[in-house]
Formats: structure tokens, C-alpha cells, sequence
């Protein structure tokens, strides 16, 4: 069997040099907060990459292959120059500007999805709106560049969390707090707040009364306040829209 020139490499010496001796690099996404840079590859057979693989690159860490997904992030640090995410053409912007059905959808997704990762034993790490990447054409809202899911419930060791000011919950900033379920309550109920908001200030909610009150509590600063986990949210949400 032909040696697949990103599934079957294990160690490059430089990636984007490497990338370009197999296929064309077709985007190259450079300022992230993360400091990562991620490409889009088209292989010489047309196939485009990244499916999920890890190999080493010998000049920084380890690099990763993922599947291709259309869209576009919500958040991005370059255009912050020209205007931030309040800019027209910013995609937050322009998603925030969408009627408010297909933002309930991409809501429901990031539901869903944590559901899963609450039924796995793991809380979220680093959630923020720059790992939203949506595709504006299909209606679909995709989890991506997610730094990290950890076991929980589970006691904070460092004087905080890495993640986002706007998403994180009281308790990511203080040692020896517990790290559980409801902090990630607390971040899906900010990216909620986010999401079907009109702007950054966050006085023009576009959703009802009833899932605004779901959103505050989420949000409460005591965790024993909010819900006990992402069960006990979604199951909320979704009354609020009975």
C-alpha cells in the first residue's frame, strides 16, 4: 500500500514546508490566540486534509491532522485593527446578524455536544468563542482547535485556568478551587449569552425572558447557584422554548 503523505508520517522536519511538498495549501489561519497556526491542505489527488492524526515536527511540538470542515471561526484576534467583532464583515457580526432560528440551532449544537462530554467524566477547559467555527452556508456550527477537556470534577493546582476573561467562571481563578460540571455550566451559559446577544455590551439579548432567566442562573458567580451540570441545563433550555 502507498505511504499516505500526512496519515503515515510520523516525524517532518518544518510542517509548512512539509505540507507544500504534498498538496497545495490552500488557507493558512497564522493569528490565533492559541498561537498555533493551522493550514488547509488539498492533496495531489484532491483529497483535502486534515482526518485526525498526530506526528512529530522537528523544529517546535507536535502537529496535528483534522479533517476539513467549511466555515469560519466567530472570534479572531486580526480584525480586532479594524473595527473588532463588531465590524460588519467580522464573523461574529455577520452571525449575530442571521435571523434568530439558525442561531438556536448552533445553540443546540454546543448543547449537545457537551452533553457527550459531560456523559465521558470530562469539564470544559478553555471553552471560548474562538473554537466556534461556523458554516455559514450549511446552517452548522462545528467545536474546533479545543485546547483541552480534563477528568473531572477536579481540584485546581495552578493560580488559574488558561481560557477566555469573557467565558470563565469565578472559580477558574482561584487555587485550590474545585473544577467540575458546573464551571462548565457557567462557560455554555456565557457562550449562550454571547451567541444570541447583538453586540458585545450585551444589552440587546434576542432570545425570550424565559431563556434569559436560563442563561443567569447558568451564570450565577456561586457555583452551587447554577445548574449541577450540562444535563440540568439543556433540559432547562430546551423548556424555556416550549
Amino acid at each position: 500500500m502507498t505511504p499516505h503523505p500526512l496519515l503515515d508520517a510520523t516525524e517532518v522536519p518544518r510542517t509548512e514546508p512539509y505540507l507544500r511538498t504534498v498538496g497545495e495549501v490552500f488557507r493558512a489561519f497564522r493569528e490565533q490566540d492559541s498561537g498555533c497556526v493551522s493550514y488547509g491542505v488539498r492533496l495531489v489527488n484532491g483529497e483535502r486534509w486534515p482526518q485526525l492524526h498526530r506526528f512529530a515536527v522537528r523544529s517546535g511540538g507536535p502537529a496535528v491532522v483534522m479533517p476539513w470542515c467549511p466555515g469560519e471561526v466567530l472570534y479572531h484576534p486580526a480584525p480586532h485593527r479594524h473595527g473588532g467583532r463588531a465590524h460588519p464583515d467580522h464573523p461574529l457580526a455577520r452571525f449575530r446578524a442571521q435571523p434568530v432560528a439558525p442561531v438556536l440551532r448552533a445553540v443546540d449544537r454546543l448543547l449537545d455536544a457537551h452533553l457527550a462530554v459531560e456523559a465521558a467524566g470530562f469539564v470544559a477547559v478553555d471553552l471560548y468563542d474562538g473554537a466556534f467555527l461556523h458554516d455559514f452556508d450549511a446552517g452548522d456550527l462545528r467545536l474546533i482547535d479545543l485546547d483541552e477537556y480534563r477528568p473531572g470534577p477536579f481540584t485546581l493546582e495552578a493560580d488559574r485556568l488558561p481560557g477566555s476573561r469573557r467565558f470563565m467562571a469565578p472559580e477558574e481563578w482561584r487555587r485550590g478551587s474545585r473544577i467540575d460540571a458546573r464551571t462548565t455550566v457557567h462557560a455554555l451559559g456565557r457562550a449562550i449569552r454571547l451567541l444570541l446577544d447583538a453586540g458585545d455590551e450585551e444589552r440587546a439579548w434576542r432570545g425570550t425572558a424565559e431563556q434569559l432567566a436560563v442563561v443567569d442562573r447558568a451564570v450565577r458567580p456561586g457555583p452551587a447557584e447554577r445548574f449541577s451540570g450540562v444535563g440540568e441545563l439543556a433540559a432547562a433550555w430546551r423548556r424555556s422554548q416550549s
